[in-house]
């Protein structure tokens, strides 16, 4: 895996029986242990200065794929460190060939940290603590489609 949160590889149009119906790329956990997926919180795609809201985002962890309602209720499933997830974004016509900037922000709970640091998480802005190792944080790249 990359260093950076938001993953080069595997950033590409998703076509369904012939038509392009949206684009994926990957992220990876920016933690020492994994999160279940009850745990996340997740925001905001910005596409080239397009917003994309969560609704329209399937997450995958381990070959399957959850909407952010499903993830919200979801006790049992670990996204763990090693494996990145996918992130399935429904769009149309999907994403010219060319450069693109991305912009997403998603953050998650701890169980040790003082509930007070995490009532106001928002994935969508950086938070007053910036604390990548946990999250609280909007990750931004140019990533290129060929």
């Amino acid at each position: 895996m990359e260093r950076e949160i938001i993953q080069s590889v595997g950033f590409r149009n998703t076509v369904v029986n012939g038509e392009t119906v949206g684009f994926q790329f990957k992220v990876r956990l920016p933690y020492y242990r994994g999160v279940f997926l009850s745990q996340l919180r997740p925001g905001t795609l910005i596409v080239d200065g397009e917003k994309i809201g969560k609704e329209n985002i399937l997450w995958n962890v381990k070959g399957e794929d959850y909407t952010w309602e499903e993830m919200a209720s979801d006790y049992n499933t670990q996204w763990d460190v090693t494996a990145p997830a996918v992130l399935k974004v429904k769009k149309p016509g999907g994403l010219s060939q060319g450069y693109h900037d991305l912009t997403y922000g998603f953050c998650f709970t701890s169980s040790y940290m003082p509930p007070i640091t995490q009532d106001n998480l928002d994935p969508d802005s950086e938070s007053m603590i910036f604390m990548p190792e946990f999250g609280h944080h909007v990750n931004s790249r140019r990533m290129i489609i060929v």
